[in-house]
């Protein structure tokens, strides 16, 4: 997501995202439940935040 404000971006500063490329993993209540995951690692994070 982007905002056009760079680093001063509302969400990195929420998320503390200070590199691209950074993902983070969000529950419904705005926790993070996981950061920078890959391959199959991020596809069982998602897999048990949808159930």
């Amino acid at each position: 997501m982007s905002d056009l404000q760079g680093w001063g971006n509302a969400a990195a500063l929420r998320y503390g995202v200070n590199s691209i490329p950074t993902n983070v993993l969000v529950d419904g209540n705005s926790i993070i439940v996981a950061k920078n995951l890959r391959g199959t690692d991020l596809e069982k994070a998602l897999e048990t935040q949808i159930k």
